[in-house]
């Protein structure tokens, strides 16, 4: 039979793709972990998976790569999608959609399929990595070819004896390193916010508690003194803050096929070190080096959100935010609190508040009066000119 790899979650969709296309090619599933699977979760969903029919089972543990080929930028350029979401989701598929592609050549492929709708963003960025990186494999997508409803699906996987509780729950929930989406009734429209119970992460610690992240050439090497593998300061992060309810907010922006999208998210770990990691920037990096940054992390987030991530623009961007990232080293202190956090500040050697050379709003030990003087009449010329010629 030919052999097919489909992007395989569990769920109701992925599951009636295995089923029916089992019957047509030898599948072999694959789900890719960047973030939020544990054992238990993988064991089961293998189980399922050879219920469905698939040859075989491979889950591929993406954690480190997900961080140093996506979330290190992430962090280096501060990027917070219309200045909220931390690209969670986004994220994560460009990778999976990697591993998966990569998987799929590797035993030699020659069909891929993915159980995306013909709606949102992920079959762009699924579609347009596999097209990228393997061409001659074929694409197969039942869900968004046939136009089928979960009832339609529910109705089918009966029909060949798999009843499972396919009920969709309240609230659709997808946990990763880098955040978890929440998507619920209140996400399909415009005015209500989601209720707390909708959140994974409730409040259970009342009062403050004080942490430390440490970076080094701007990477999140340790957490309260002990050094780690910054994908794993963050999940040690993530699990203290999570305990506050910290990080949750909706998100609204625009979908890649030109809709208006609205989700929920929670990403303590994600939130406080973008912003921890700013902080520290600002007093180690110069004005330009900032100003720059700001619109080049802008056009990295927005195009990796976009499923631009293979073109070559993207590693000259990041190129630049590695470049940008030699003096952004020290120990940033934050307060955590139910439901926020805020940046107490920063010791660092590279510290350029630090300077001996003059002291902001107070003295300086550089120039004179008659030197401020001059500067401010040269500085003001171009105005100057331009008032004189238009007036």
């Amino acid at each position: 039979m030919k052999k097919l790899v489909i992007a395989y979650s569990g769920g109701l969709d992925t599951s009636y793709c295995a089923v029916s296309l089992s019957k047509e090619y030898d599948v072999h599933a694959v789900s890719v972990n960047t973030g939020g699977f544990t054992n238990e979760e993988v064991k089961q969903i293998e189980s399922n998976a050879y219920k469905m029919g698939v040859t075989t089972y491979k889950n591929i543990d993406a954690v480190a790569t997900f961080y140093q080929k996506v979330v290190k930028y992430l962090i280096f350029g501060n990027v917070l999608k219309n200045s909220s979401y931390p690209l969670s989701v986004s994220a994560e598929r460009i990778i999976q959609a990697i591993e998966i592609i990569e998987y799929a050549k590797s035993i030699g492929a020659q069909y891929i399929a993915h159980g995306s709708t013909g709606a949102g963003n992920d079959q762009v960025r699924f579609d347009m990595i596999f097209q990228t990186l393997a061409p001659n494999i074929e694409i197969i997508t039942p869900i968004r070819d046939e136009k089928l409803s979960r009832q339609e699906e529910i109705e089918y996987l009966k029909s060949e004896g798999i009843d499972m509780p396919w009920e969709k729950s309240k609230y659709s929930v997808n946990k990763g390193l880098w955040g978890t989406s929440v998507g619920g009734v209140e996400t399909l429209k415009s005015e209500k916010p989601l209720p707390s119970e909708a959140y994974p992460s409730q409040l259970e610690k009342e009062g403050e508690q004080k942490v430390t992240l440490t970076f080094k050439n701007g990477e999140f090497v340790a957490f309260n003194g002990e050094e780690n593998a910054p994908e794993i300061n963050i999940e040690k992060l993530n699990d203290v803050a999570s305990t506050y309810a910290i990080g949750r907010d909706i998100h609204v922006g625009d979908t890649i096929v030109g809709t208006k999208g609205r989700v929920g998210f929670e990403a303590a770990a994600a939130l406080i070190t973008i912003k921890a990691h700013h902080l520290l920037e600002k007093h180690t990096l110069t004005k330009w080096q900032l100003q720059h940054k700001e619109y080049l992390s802008s056009f990295y987030g927005m195009h990796l959100h976009e499923g631009q991530y293979l073109d070559p623009v993207m590693r000259d961007t990041e190129a630049f935010l590695q470049s940008s990232q030699k003096m952004v080293s020290g120990d940033v202190v934050v307060t955590l609190k139910p439901y926020h956090f805020s940046l107490d500040g920063i010791v660092s050697k590279h510290d350029l508040m630090s300077s001996a050379f003059s002291t902001y709003g107070e003295e300086n030990k550089a120039w004179t009066a008659d030197d401020a003087k001059g500067f401010i009449k040269i500085i003001g010329n171009q105005n100057k000119i331009y008032k004189q010629v238009n007036s």
